[in-house]
C-alpha cells in the first residue's frame, strides 16, 4: 500500500537496504539444461539412435567413408535442432527488452537518474512521454498522462491513468507525465508473471515428431528382428559366425533408410522456403508441417482480420449524415451527403472536424520518400485528422495557428477538452458529452443505430470561451455545450478476408476470434467477415467456464468470439482444444500473447505489429500479418506432409527391392548366390536415393490439398504399406531378379551349379544394382501422386525431379565403370541380357502402377455412383 509519505521519495540509505534485501529489479532466468546436456540430447534420442546403429553397421561392413557421412548427418542435425530449441527457449529472455536502462526516481526529495534495475518498492518514478514504466506501481499525481497498455492487455490505443490507478511494468508512456510509486519490482511485476507462464508452458510435440517416432520405431524394430533372424538362420545352415554377421548386417542395412531424417529436414526446409514467398517466416522447421495439420485456429481480430486502421465512415449532424469511403489513412476520399442539403449537412459536417481536430492530440502524416500515409498517436485521433482532409480542411494548419490549453480524458468524465481561439473543443463518449449539451437532437438514437452496426461513437461538441485571467476549471469549460454531432469509426476487415475464412471451412479447420475488444464490436466484425457461426456462439473472458473440460466443450465449434480476453484466459483455451485433441494455431502480437503462443501446437506471431517476445515465443511469424497468409501456410503444411508420405513410400520400396536377395538366400538354403551386396545397398540408399527423396519432397501442392479434411492419418497407412510392399517394391525385386538371374544364365550357370564367383558374380551384380537404379527413378515418377498417372500429373512440373534422377543415373554409371569403385563394391559392367532387363525396367514400373492407379479409380468410381443410388 502507497503511504502518503512516500510521495516525497526514499532516502538514498533506504533505498540501498531495500535493494540488498528484496534484490535487483530484474525478471527471473528460467533454469535450464546446460548447453552440452541439451545438445547431447538431440543426439541419443530414438531416430538419432537409429543412424548410429547404422553408421556401426557401415563401419562393420568396411566402408567407413559412408559411416563417417551417416554420423555427419546425424551430428548436422542434431546441430540444427539443438540451434532451433535454444532460440525457441529464449522468448523469456526477450521480456528484459522491455524494461529500460535507465529511469527518473526521487530519492532524498531530489529527482536523480537511476540503473532500472536498483528500483525498489516506495521509489517514487517520474515518467514522462516516452518513458518506458520500469515496475509496477500506482500514480501519485498526473498531468493527463496516456499509458500504452497493449503489451499486456492486447487491446489497441492508449488508456489515461489518473491518481490511484496501477501502471505496470513493460507499458510506456505515450502522453503526459506522472509520479508513480513502486509497488512491485523484478519477479512480483505482472510481466514476471508472464514471463514465468512463458517459460513453464512445455512445447507441445508435434504431430510429425510423433509419426516419425512411430515410423522410426516400427522399422528399427522389423530391422533387429529380421536381422537377426538371418543370423540365427545362416548358423543353423551351418554359416561361420563371421559370415552370418555379415548377412545379418546387409539384411539390417537393407531395412534402415538412412537417408529418411535428412529428407525430411531437408523437405521441411524446402516448405520454409515455399512458405516465406507466402510471407509465413518459419523459425521452427517441424512447424511445417504442424500448420497442415492444424484443426483449430485461434486468431486476434485486429491487424490479422483487421486493417489497425481506424477510419471514420460515418459522421452525424443535426443537418444530415454524411458517410466516407477512403483507403487507410489516406487524405482523399468520396463523400455521400444524406440530409436537409447538401451545403448545410457538409458545413455542419466540417466544423464537427474542426473541433475534433483541436480535441485531438494525434494526427497523420506522409511517410518520408513513400505514398504511404500513417498515424501518429491515438489511431482514433488519427482517423479524425483524416477527416478534416478529407472534408478540405488544412488540419495541420488548424493546429498550428491555434495554440491550445488541453484537458486530457478523464476516465470519469470520458472526455477530452480543448480551449483555443476563444472557443472549446469537446469529444468522448455520446453519452457523457450529450448529458452536457442543452439538446440532443436525435444524437442518441443515431449512436445506437452506430452501435448496433458495431461501430465505435465518439461526440463532439463545442461552446465559446472568453476567457479569464483565473485557471480554468474543467467543469466550467465542459458545461453548457452546443452538440456539433458524432462521428462513427471502424477497423476495417482486411482485403481477402472473406475467401480466407471460406478457405479454412472447405479445409475442416475451425476458426475462433480472441480479442480484448468489447464484444458488440468484436461480434460485428464476425458477422461482417463471415466468422460467426451458425451458434452465434459470443462469451467474454469472465464468461468461460473454470473447468477446462466445460471449456473446451463450449468452444469446440466453428465461428466462435470471444472478447475481453486476459492472457491467462488465452493460455486456458489452448490447452482445453488441444486436451479435446485438436491442433491448435493461436495468433498473438503482444507480450501477453507469449505463453498461448508457446502452449499452442503451432503458435503464430505479427511480424509487422509483434512484439519481439510473442516473434520469439512463435513458431511461425506472419510477415504481412494477414490472416490470408496463415490459410496459405496450412496449404503448403499439408503438401509438404504428402511429401513426407511420397518418398517415405519411395524409400520403402527400395527396401523391399534390397530385402528380397537375402530372402531368396535364406529360402535356397545358402545355395542360391546374394545378388547385392552390403555396400552395394548402403551405395544405393545414400548414392541414388537421397536427391531424389528430396526431389520428392519439393512436390508441389495438389490443387485439392485443401478440400480435404486435416491431416491427421499416420505416414505409413494402409495405402503407403500396400503400394510399398505389395506393388511397385515387389515389382522391382522381380525386375531386380530376373536381371541377376538372366545375367547369369548368359555366362552359363545354372541353379544347382557351383556357387558362382568373380567376374560373372561381379556383372550379375552388377545388372542388379543397375536394375534397382532405374527402378526406383521410374519409382520416383509413380510416388508422385497416390492417385493420379505420371502422363496427368505431368513431366516436368517437378523442376527438381529430372536433375536428382539424372545425378542418380549418372552415380551408377560411375560406380559400374570405374573399376577401383566397381570391385570395392563387388560388381562390374553387366552384360547385355542384364542391361536389356534393366531398360525394360522403366515401363514395367510406370505400367504396372498406371495400371493400378485405374484400377483403384474405377472401384472409388462405383463405390461413389453406388453411394448416390443410395442417396437417391
Amino acid at each position: 500500500m502507497v503511504d502518503s509519505a512516500v510521495a516525497g521519495g526514499l532516502s538514498s540509505t533506504e533505498a540501498a537496504r531495500r535493494l540488498v534485501v528484496n534484490g535487483h529489479n530484474v525478471l527471473p532466468v528460467a533454469r535450464r539444461r546446460s548447453v552440452v546436456a541439451a545438445f547431447a540430447a538431440e543426439l541419443v534420442h530414438f531416430f538419432a539412435l537409429m543412424l548410429w546403429v547404422a553408421t556401426l553397421l557401415a563401419w562393420l561392413a568396411g566402408l567407413a567413408t559412408l559411416a563417417v557421412a551417416i554420423a555427419a548427418v546425424v551430428v548436422l542435425n542434431a546441430g540444427f535442432s539443438f540451434a532451433q530449441e535454444r532460440r525457441a527457449d529464449r522468448a523469456a529472455d526477450r521480456l528484459r527488452v522491455l524494461l529500460p536502462s535507465e529511469v527518473r526516481v526521487r530519492r532524498d526529495r531530489t529527482v536523480i537518474g537511476v540503473d532500472a534495475s536498483e528500483v525498489v518498492v516506495d521509489d517514487v518514478l517520474i515518467l514522462e512521454a516516452g518513458d518506458r514504466v520500469p515496475a509496477d506501481g500506482r500514480v501519485l499525481a498526473t498531468q493527463t498522462v496516456m499509458i500504452d497498455t497493449s503489451m499486456l492487455t492486447g487491446e489497441s490505443g492508449s488508456v489515461p491513468a489518473v491518481v490511484g490507478d496501477g501502471v505496470f511494468a513493460g507499458t510506456f508512456v505515450v502522453e503526459g507525465a506522472a509520479e508513480v510509486a513502486v509497488t512491485e519490482t523484478g519477479a512480483h511485476t505482472r510481466l514476471a508473471k508472464i514471463a514465468e507462464l512463458t517459460g513453464e508452458s512445455a512445447a507441445p510435440v508435434t504431430p510429425l515428431t510423433k509419426e516419425l517416432a512411430r515410423v522410426v520405431r516400427t522399422i528399427a524394430t522389423i530391422s533387429v528382428a529380421v536381422g537377426g533372424g538371418f543370423f540365427v538362420l545362416s548358423w543353423l545352415i551351418g554359416e561361420s559366425l563371421s559370415d552370418g554377421l555379415v548377412f545379418a548386417i546387409g539384411v539390417t542395412v537393407a531395412l534402415v533408410p538412412e537417408a529418411l531424417l535428412p529428407t525430411v529436414t531437408l523437405a521441411l526446409a524446402w516448405g520454409a522456403e515455399q512458405m516465406a514467398a507466402k510471407q509465413v517466416l518459419v523459425r521452427h522447421l517441424e512447424a511445417v508441417e504442424t500448420l497442415g495439420s492444424t484443426t483449430f485456429v485461434c486468431t486476434d481480430k485486429t491487424g490479422t482480420l483487421t486493417r489497425n486502421e481506424m477510419a471514420i465512415v460515418a459522421a452525424w449532424t443535426p443537418s444530415g449524415v454524411v458517410t466516407v469511403d477512403g483507403v487507410g489513412y489516406q487524405p482523399t476520399g468520396k463523400l455521400h451527403v444524406e440530409g436537409d442539403g447538401d451545403e448545410s449537412t457538409v458545413a455542419a459536417s466540417q466544423r464537427l472536424a474542426r473541433a475534433g481536430v483541436l480535441a485531438s492530440s494525434g494526427f497523420v502524416g506522409q511517410r518520408q520518400d513513400s505514398e504511404d500515409w500513417v498515424a501518429h498517436g491515438e489511431p482514433m485521433d488519427a482517423a479524425i485528422d483524416t477527416f478534416g482532409r478529407r472534408l478540405g480542411i488544412d488540419t495541420d494548419r488548424l493546429r498550428r495557428d491555434h495554440a491550445a490549453t488541453r484537458f486530457g480524458f478523464d476516465a470519469g468524465r470520458r472526455t477530452t477538452s480543448t480551449i483555443a481561439d476563444g472557443s472549446v473543443a469537446v469529444k468522448g463518449a455520446p453519452e457523457a458529452v450529450v448529458a452536457l449539451c442543452a439538446d440532443d437532437h436525435g444524437a442518441l438514437a443515431a449512436f445506437d443505430e452506430f452501435a448496433r452496426r458495431g461501430l465505435r461513437v465518439l461526440a463532439i461538441a463545442t461552446r465559446p470561451w472568453p476567457g479569464t485571467e483565473a485557471e480554468p476549471s474543467r467543469d466550467d469549460v465542459e458545461s453548457d455545450l452546443e452538440l456539433l454531432g458524432l462521428v462513427a469509426l471502424e477497423d476495417p476487415p482486411r482485403d481477402g478476408i472473406v475467401d480466407a475464412l471460406a478457405d479454412c471451412r472447405r479445409a475442416g479447420v475451425r476458426v475462433a476470434m480472441l480479442t480484448g475488444d468489447h464484444p458488440v464490436t468484436a461480434t460485428a466484425i464476425a458477422e461482417r467477415i463471415g466468422l460467426l457461426g451458425p451458434e452465434r456462439l459470443v462469451v467474454t473472458g469472465e464468461e468461460l467456464p473454470a473447468d477446462p473440460a466445460s471449456l473446451g466443450a463450449l468452444l469446440d465449434r466453428d465461428g466462435v468470439v470471444v472478447a475481453r480476453v486476459t492472457p491467462e484466459d488465452k493460455l486456458r483455451i489452448a490447452r482445453a482444444l488441444r486436451a479435446r485433441g485438436h491442433v491448435v494455431a493461436m495468433t498473438g502480437d503482444g507480450v501477453n500473447d507469449a505463453p498461448a503462443l508457446h502452449e499452442a501446437d503451432i503458435g503464430v506471431a505479427m511480424g509487422r505489429s509483434g512484439t519481439d517476445v510473442a516473434r520469439e515465443a512463435a513458431d511461425l511469424v506472419l510477415l504481412d500479418d494477414h490472416f490470408a497468409s496463415i490459410v496459405a501456410g496450412i496449404e503448403q503444411g499439408r503438401a509438404t506432409y504428402v511429401n513426407i508420405r511420397r518418398f517415405l513410400t519411395y524409400h520403402l520400396t527400395d527396401n523391399v527391392a534390397e530385402l528380397t536377395p537375402f530372402a531368396i538366400w535364406a529360402l535356397s538354403g545358402g545355395q542360391f548366390p546374394l545378388a547385392l551386396g552390403v555396400l552395394q545397398i548402403l551405395a544405393i540408399d545414400l548414392g541414388t536415393d537421397t536427391l531424389t527423396a528430396v526431389a520428392l519432397g519439393a512436390e508441389p501442392p495438389a490443387r485439392n490439398v485443401l478440400d480435404n479434411p486435416p491431416i491427421s492419418g499416420r505416414l505409413l497407412d494402409r495405402n503407403v504399406a500396400r503400394r510399398a510392399f505389395g506393388l511397385l517394391g515387389p515389382t522391382i525385386a522381380v525386375l531386380t531378379m530376373v536381371a541377376f538371374l538372366a545375367s547369369l544364365c548368359l555366362s552359363g550357370w545354372r541353379p544347382g551349379d557351383v556357387f558362382p564367383t568373380g567376374d560373372d558374380l561381379y556383372v550379375a551384380s552388377g545388372a542388379a544394382f543397375l536394375t534397382v537404379v532405374l527402378a526406383q527413378t521410374a519409382n520416383a515418377f509413380a510416388c508422385r501422386s497416390s492417385t493420379r498417372t505420371v502422363t496427368e500429373v505431368g513431366w516436368t512440373t517437378n523442376r527438381l525431379l529430372i536433375p536428382a534422377i539424372s545425378f542418380a543415373v549418372a552415380f551408377a554409371v560411375v560406380t559400374l565403370l570405374v573399376p577401383p569403385i566397381a570391385d570395392q563394391l563387388g560388381q562390374a559392367t553387366p552384360n547385355w541380357a542384364g542391361i536389356v532387363i534393366a531398360l525394360t525396367a522403366w515401363p514395367t514400373v510406370l505400367a504396372v502402377d498406371t495400371l493400378d492407379k485405374r484400377r483403384h479409380r474405377k472401384h472409388r468410381d462405383r463405390l461413389a455412383t453406388s453411394h448416390t443410388n443410395i442417396g437417391h
